[in-house]
């Protein structure tokens, strides 16, 4: 890692190129300074707060009791947060901080706070000479860092089963959605009426964030979308709830049979069941079926994450992975083509279903079960009848097998 002043100095220069993490390293050393220079510190808060707005989403029970245990602040800033593991959780915290003025700020007001080791310098450099640790979290600062570098850091720092929680951009202050590629985007730090600062962010799709930890050794538990009071506002947040697992044994290996890839024979998809006062929603296709929210899984995608994904595609509508329920698997044939669809119940969602641009299925509504419209697609049909034998619906036969 570079000394700050050697970084500032090249930076400075014209024609030298500047990594990306020293790029955001500069913003942050400068961000600190004018707020320095304003004077200003957060108060310590009353519990943690994982978005820039009070009161959005869980509070700090989410890392469990972490009373007399080490805990990892990465990106600490200003340190209020580490305080108030410290004062109100009897938490044993070490907070370290990449940025010189940031890191002085937390020094300026907080030293000495009994339970609070501050530390200068870059988290994954500290993490190879400490112990490991109980728990660790992360405010807004991973994604200031390429998670090919931080989390096979945070993995080898963490002690097995502990607790990594993340809270990082989903849609940032321009309105734009996540990558699904992992690569940094500018984004910009405003503070008042200071000339804004560039960054570099890797501001990716839960699912990436998902795949990116289980590679790493973790095991994604929950992914909340936070979103602030005032609707004019386009930012969300996701917040991750991850757990550093076991260290694995070795492996046995296994190898395919060939390096020809399958001959296609099998077709597989979702249909979503989301039921509301007004009845069950269903879009119509633009080749003129009815059918429920829904498509095709994709390489590497979990059944409830094709859920979560094609409900937002199609309708707008956001769901979390708790809120998602498999049915079953309905198994039929269309010619010589296995077709295999799994139903689920979505019991929670937020927004208003909308017909989406570049979407095959829209104008979405809400049909009493009692008053369901002729031209079911066939697998919609087969997934409402699977959850309600009872209603009246003619479709091909499909064997169904539920899950517990």
């Amino acid at each position: 890692m570079k000394p700050r002043a050697v970084t500032t100095f090249l930076a400075l220069l014209p024609g030298v190129p500047v990594s990306v993490e020293d790029l955001n390293a500069e913003a942050w050393t400068v961000y600190g300074q004018r707020q320095l220079n304003h004077g200003y510190m957060p108060p310590v808060p009353e519990r943690l707060e994982w978005t820039p707005w009070e009161g959005a989403g869980p509070g700090t029970e989410i890392l469990g009791d972490v009373t007399d245990q080490r805990v990892l602040d990465i990106g600490s800033g200003p340190g209020h947060h580490a305080v108030h593991l410290a004062r109100t959780h009897d938490a044993q915290v070490t907070a370290v901080e990449l940025s010189f003025t940031q890191h002085q700020r937390a020094i300026d007001t907080h030293a000495g706070t009994p339970g609070v080791h501050f530390v200068h310098g870059d988290v994954m450099d500290y993490l190879r000479t400490a112990q490991p640790f109980d728990a660790a979290y992360a405010i807004g600062s991973l994604a200031f860092t390429d998670p090919h570098r931080s989390l096979p850091a945070l993995r080898d720092g963490l002690r097995p089963g502990a607790p990594l929680i993340l809270s990082l951009l989903h849609t940032d202050l321009h309105g734009r959605g996540p990558s699904t590629t992992v690569a940094p985007r500018e984004q910009m730090i405003v503070l008042r009426d200071d000339p804004p600062l560039p960054t570099q962010m890797w501001v990716l799709a839960p699912q990436l964030w998902e795949d990116l930890l289980t590679d790493h050794g973790f095991r994604v538990e929950a992914i909340d979308l936070l979103r602030p009071s005032d609707e004019n506002n386009p930012v969300v947040q996701q917040l991750i709830r991850a757990r550093r697992l076991p260290n694995r044994p070795a492996r046995i290996s296994s190898r395919p049979r060939t390096t020809r890839p399958p001959v296609p024979h099998a077709a597989i998809g979702v249909g979503a069941i989301l039921l509301s006062d007004q009845g069950v929603l269903l879009g119509r296709h633009r080749r003129g079926t009815l059918e429920l929210p829904g498509g095709t899984v994709e390489a590497g995608e979990s059944l409830e994450a094709t859920v979560i994904r094609e409900l937002a595609e199609e309708t707008g509508l956001i769901a979390r992975p708790d809120d998602v329920a498999l049915l079953g698997t309905l198994v039929d044939h269309v010619g010589d083509v296995v077709r295999v669809t799994v139903g689920a119940i979505v019991s929670a969602w937020q927004g208003q279903p909308v017909t989406q641009p570049d979407e095959s299925v829209g104008d979405w509504a809400w049909y009493p079960l009692d008053r369901l419209p002729h031209g079911l697609f066939v697998c919609s049909a087969q997934i409402l009848t699977a959850w309600r034998p009872d209603l009246p619906i003619n479709h091909t036969p499909a064997h169904f097998t539920p899950y517990a």
